[in-house]
C-alpha cells in the first residue's frame, strides 16, 4: 500500500472517530459549533443584507424604465458617447446646444416604436403646514410601458390633466385621496399654481422617504430639462444605443444593462481604469485576518479540552505503537468535523437571519432594496472560512497531544511544562516592530495604510506570544490571593493550552475595541475642532430678501414657535434687483478674511451693537459695542490662521457686480473680534454713519430666534416659512452633532466587544470548570463548602477576563494611535488623541467584573463527588 493510500485511510479512521466523539460529547460539541457558527452566521447574514440592498443596473431596470425596452433622453448636444449605463461615464463629443425630439428617436429606432414621455422635476406643493418640496413624475402610468415605476396602493392612476397620484409620504404631510393638491412652480418670472385632484395613493419605486407625485405629461407645463421617453417594441441593441448617441441621445437599454456586451465594445472615451483602493483593500484584509484570528482563539480552548478528554486514549495508542502523526490527525479531525458542520450550519442560518434583517435594514434606507439575493459564491467562501478557523484552532492542541508524556498521562498526572523562553522574546520584538510600523505608517506625509494595518496585526500576534508568560506569572503571584482566586490562577497557569487562547481572545477583542474607539473618538474630536458654527449655539435665523415684510415672518414664528424671542437684523442688502453689491475689506492691499456665509441674510451688518446670534467670544462683545459706538468698524473673524489679528484701519471698497471701477471706498478705523469656533455668520459690522457714507442700501436682512427651534418643530416651521414670499431657508445652530453612523458604530463596537469578551471568558470558564471536576471533587471530599464552586467559577472568569483586558489595553493603543494620527490631522499638521475613557473603563474593568458576577450566580453550587480516575 502506498504512503498516500495509508494517509487517506488514516484520515478516514480519524474522521470517523471524531464524528463519534462529537456525538458522544454533545454539550461540548454544541459549544464548539456555536463558537465556529456564530461568526459565519453574522458574516453570511450581513452579506445577504448587503447584496439585497445593493441594486445593480440589471436589478433596477424595472424601477428605472418600467416595462419598456429603453429609456432615451436628450443630452443637450448633437453628439455624445456613453458607457453601457448612461448614468456611468459619459463624454460629450459636440459642444453644440441641441434639444432632442421624438422624431430623432423614431428616426434611429423605427417609426413604429411607441414612445411614452417621462420627466422628473422638483417643484413645491401646499402641505397642511405650509409649502414643501415635491418630486413630480410626468408620464402616463396607465400605459403598460410604465409598469414598475409605481405601485398603486389605493385609488387609480390619473386619466386627465387635472388628476394626480401621490405617495404615502406626500399624503401624510398634505392632501390625501379625494382632496386637492396645489403644485407650485417658482421661476424668475413669478409663481404658477396648479390645482390637481388626488385620485390615487401609489408608492414610488425610486424613493420611500421624500414626497412624490405623478401626473400626465404636460399637466404642469413643459419642464426645462431635456425630454425623455420610454421606448416600446423589441430590444434596443448596443448598436442602436451607439446610433442614438450619434444624434445626441443617451439611452439606458434593458438588453444592454441585463446582458452587456464585452468591454471591448465600449468607446475609448468612456473606458476608465479604476484605481485599486489600497486603503479599503488593506482594511478588508486586516478585518478578515483579525476575525479569523479571533475565531481561532475563541475556539481554541474548546479543542484543548476535547484533546485533554482524549488524552488517555491517545496515550494508550502511543503505548501500543501509535505515531505522533496519528495523534495529531485524531485531534485535527475534530476540527474538520466541527468546522464543516459549523460552516454549513452558519451559512444556512445566516441566509434565514439575513432574510429577517432585510425589512429592518430597509427602514434605515431612503431607497428601496432589490429582491432577496443570496451571494452563493461569497457564502461558500465564508463557510470555508469557518472550516479553516476550526482546523487552525485545533492545531495547537493537536501538536500538544502528540508531544504529551505517555507515562504521566497513564499515571493520572496532569500539567504542562514551563512556557517557552523564546516566545516572549519574539513577542516583544513583534510589539516593537508594531510600534515602529505604526509610527512610519502614520507620519505626516505619505501615510501608509498598509503599515498601519501591519502595526495592528503585529501588535496582536506579539501579544499572543506574551500571553503564556503572563499567565504563568499570574500563577506565581497568586500565593497571596484568596483561596478561590489562588486556585483559579494556578489552574489557569497549569493548563495553559486551554487558558492561553481564551486570554488571547479577550486581549485581542479588547485591543480591537480600544483601537477603533481611539480612532472614532479622535476623528470625532477633529471634526468638532474643524466645525464652524453658522450662528451662536442655540440660535436660529431666517434670512429675508429686500421687499419682504418682516411682520409676516414674525407672525409665522409666533404661531409655530410661541414664546421665542424674535429680533430683526439690519444689514447691507447686497442683492437688489438685477445687481449685486460687493463689499470688500483689506489692510494694506491684502484681503481681510473670507467671504461670509450670510446665514443672517448678509455678510455685512449695520448697527450700534453686534447681534447676539453672531456668537462673539467672551470678552469681545463689550469691545465690539464700544467700537461701534465710537464709529469704528468691527471685523469678525474666527480661530483660522488667516488675515491680521489687529487692524487699526481697514479699506472698504464697494462696487456693483461687473463694474469696472468701485462705486465707493473709504479708510475707516476698525477693531478685530473673534467668534467662538469660527467666523460666525458675518464678515463685519458697520456703524450706521459708515454705511451712509458708502451709500449702501441698508434694511432688515434677517430675523433671529432664541431659544433654539426643536428638531420636531423644524420641518413644520420650514414649510410654514415657505409660504412667505422672500423668506429664506431656516438655519438652526445646534453645535457640532456627530453623525448618526458614528453613534451607531460606537454602540455596535461596545456591544460587539462585550459579546466577544463575554463569549471568550464564559467559554474558558465553563470549559475550565468541566476540566477541573476531579479537583473540585477533591475539594468537596475534604469538606469545602458548597458556595466554594461559585467562588471558583467567578475567579476563573475574573482571571481570564481581567488578564486579557489588562494585556490587550496597551496593545490596542499601538495601532490606535497610528490610526488616529492621520484621521485627526489638521491643516497645521497637528493631530489629536482622545481616549474614550467610558469605553475603556467598560471593557477593562466593567466587563470582567460583570462576567465574574454572572458566572458566580449561574454556576452550580453543589460540588461533584466523583472518583478521580483520570
Amino acid at each position: 500500500m502506498s504512503h498516500r493510500s495509508h494517509a487517506l485511510g488514516g484520515w478516514r479512521v480519524a474522521l470517523r472517530l471524531a464524528r463519534r466523539e462529537a456525538w458522544r460529547r454533545k454539550a461540548q460539541t454544541t459549544l464548539m459549533l456555536v463558537l465556529v457558527c456564530l461568526p459565519v452566521l453574522a458574516v453570511a447574514a450581513a452579506a445577504v443584507v448587503w447584496r439585497t440592498a445593493s441594486v445593480s443596473g440589471a436589478e433596477g431596470v424595472d424601477r428605472r424604465m418600467g416595462a419598456s425596452a429603453a429609456l432615451v433622453s436628450g443630452s443637450g448636444t448633437s453628439e455624445v458617447v456613453q458607457a453601457f449605463d448612461p448614468d456611468g461615464t459619459t463624454s460629450w463629443v459636440s459642444e453644440d446646444e441641441h434639444v432632442a425630439s421624438a422624431e430623432e428617436v423614431r428616426g434611429v429606432l423605427g417609426a413604429d416604436r411607441e414612445l411614452v414621455p417621462l420627466a422628473r422635476e422638483y417643484l413645491s406643493y401646499r402641505t397642511d403646514r405650509g409649502v414643501g418640496d415635491l418630486l413630480v413624475t410626468e408620464t402616463d402610468l396607465a400605459n403598460p410601458l410604465t409598469e414598475g415605476l409605481f405601485r398603486l396602493d389605493d385609488g387609480r392612476y390619473p386619466s386627465a390633466a387635472d388628476e394626480v397620484v401621490v405617495n404615502p409620504v406626500a399624503a401624510g404631510r398634505g392632501p390625501g385621496l379625494g382632496e386637492t393638491l396645489t403644485v407650485l412652480r417658482r421661476t424668475a418670472d413669478g409663481e404658477t399654481r396648479t390645482d390637481l385632484h388626488v385620485v390615487g395613493i401609489a408608492t414610488s419605486a425610486t424613493t420611500r422617504e421624500e414626497p412624490v407625485a405623478a401626473v400626465l405629461p404636460g399637466a404642469l407645463g413643459t419642464p426645462d430639462d431635456q425630454p425623455s421617453w420610454l421606448v416600446g417594441g423589441g430590444p434596443v441593441s448596443w448598436d442602436d444605443v451607439r446610433a442614438l448617441n450619434a444624434v445626441g441621445l443617451l439611452a439606458a437599454s434593458r438588453q444592454v444593462l441585463t446582458d452587456p456586451p464585452p468591454d471591448s465594445a465600449l468607446p475609448p472615451e468612456v473606458v476608465t481604469d479604476e484605481p485599486v483602493d489600497e486603503t479599503r483593500l488593506t482594511a478588508l484584509l486586516l478585518v478578515a485576518t483579525m476575525v479569523l484570528l479571533e475565531v481561532v482563539l475563541l475556539a481554541g480552548p474548546a479543542f484543548a479540552v476535547r484533546a485533554r478528554s482524549q488524552a488517555r486514549t491517545l496515550a494508550l495508542v502511543a503505548a501500543a505503537g501509535g505515531t505522533p502523526a496519528q495523534a495529531r490527525r485524531t485531534v485535527l479531525a475534530s476540527g474538520v468535523v466541527v468546522g464543516l458542520a459549523g460552516g454549513l450550519l452558519g451559512a444556512v442560518l445566516g441566509i434565514g437571519v439575513g432574510a429577517l434583517l432585510v425589512p429592518v435594514a430597509q427602514r434605515f434606507q431612503g431607497t428601496w432594496f432589490g429582491p432577496l439575493e443570496v451571494p452563493w459564491p461569497l457564502l461558500a467562501v465564508v463557510a470555508c472560512f469557518g472550516l479553516a478557523a476550526a482546523v487552525l484552532a485545533a492545531v495547537v492542541p493537536a501538536f500538544s497531544a502528540s508531544r504529551q508524556d505517555v507515562v504521566a498521562v497513564l499515571a493520572g498526572r496532569r500539567g504542562e511544562g514551563r512556557p517557552s523562553r523564546r516566545s516572549p522574546v519574539l513577542g516583544l520584538v513583534l510589539v516593537g516592530a508594531a510600534i515602529a510600523s505604526g509610527l512610519l505608517g502614520s507620519r505626516a506625509s505619505g501615510a501608509s495604510p498598509a503599515l498601519v494595518a501591519a502595526s495592528a496585526l503585529l501588535s496582536v500576534v506579539g501579544m499572543i506570544l506574551l500571553v503564556a508568560t503572563v499567565v504563568a506569572l499570574v500563577g506565581q503571584l497568586a500565593r497571596r490571593f484568596p483561596l478561590a482566586l489562588r486556585f483559579a490562577a494556578r489552574d489557569a497557569a497549569r493548563h495553559r493550552t486551554r487558558t492561553v487562547p481564551a486570554v488571547a481572545a479577550v486581549g485581542a477583542t479588547v485591543a480591537g475595541v480600544i483601537t477603533l474607539g481611539l480612532a472614532l473618538a479622535s476623528q470625532q474630536a477633529a471634526d468638532e475642532r474643524d466645525y464652524d458654527p453658522l450662528l451662536a449655539d442655540g440660535y436660529a435665523a431666517v434670512p429675508v430678501e429686500p421687499g419682504t415684510d418682516p411682520a409676516a415672518v414674525r407672525q409665522v414664528l409666533a404661531k409655530r414657535v410661541p414664546g421665542a424671542r424674535v429680533d430683526e437684523v439690519v444689514g447691507v442688502r447686497q442683492g437688489t434687483g438685477d445687481t449685486w453689491t460687493n463689499v470688500s475689506l483689506d489692510v494694506a492691499g491684502d484681503p481681510f478674511g473670507l467671504a461670509a456665509s450670510g446665514s443672517l441674510g448678509s455678510g455685512f451688518l449695520v448697527g450700534s451693537a453686534v447681534p447676539d446670534a453672531v456668537g462673539l467670544a467672551p470678552g469681545d462683545r463689550a469691545v465690539a459695542d464700544r467700537a461701534l459706538a465710537a464709529g469704528r468698524i468691527v471685523v469678525v473673524r474666527g480661530s483660522e490662521a488667516f488675515g491680521p489679528d489687529v487692524a487699526d484701519t481697514v479699506h472698504v471698497v464697494v462696487d456693483e457686480d461687473g463694474s469696472a471701477a468701485p462705486t465707493a471706498s473709504l479708510e475707516a478705523p476698525a477693531v478685530v473680534v473673534r467668534a467662538d469656533g469660527g467666523r460666525g455668520t458675518v464678515e463685519a459690522v458697520l456703524p450706521p454713519a459708515v454705511a451712509k457714507d458708502l451709500g449702501l442700501d441698508v434694511g432688515t436682512v434677517g430675523l433671529t430666534i432664541a431659544p433654539t427651534v426643536s428638531v420636531a418643530a423644524q420641518a413644520d416651521l420650514t414649510e410654514a416659512l415657505a409660504t412667505v414670499p422672500g423668506a429664506g431657508p431656516l438655519v438652526v445652530e445646534r453645535g457640532y452633532q456627530p453623525e448618526d453612523g458614528v453613534r451607531i458604530l460606537q454602540w455596535v463596537l461596545a456591544v460587539l466587544g462585550g459579546i466577544l469578551m463575554l463569549g471568550g471568558t464564559l467559554t474558558a470558564t465553563f470549559l475550565a470548570l468541566s476540566d477541573a471536576r476531579p479537583d473540585l471533587a477533591t475539594m468537596a471530599a475534604v469538606g469545602a463548602r458548597s458556595r466554594t464552586r461559585r467562588r471558583v467559577a467567578a475567579a476563573y472568569a475574573l482571571v481570564v477576563g481581567l488578564a486579557g483586558a489588562l494585556l490587550g489595553t496597551p496593545i490596542g493603543f499601538i495601532p490606535g494611535i497610528a490610526v488616529s494620527r492621520p484621521l485627526s490631522r489638521g491643516d497645521d499638521g497637528s493631530s489629536l488623541l482622545v481616549v474614550p475613557w467610558p469605553l475603556l473603563g467598560l471593557v477593562v474593568v466593567g466587563l470582567p467584573l460583570l462576567t465574574a458576577a454572572a458566572v458566580g450566580l449561574c454556576a452550580r453550587s453543589r460540588l461533584p463527588l466523583v472518583a478521580r480516575i483520570d
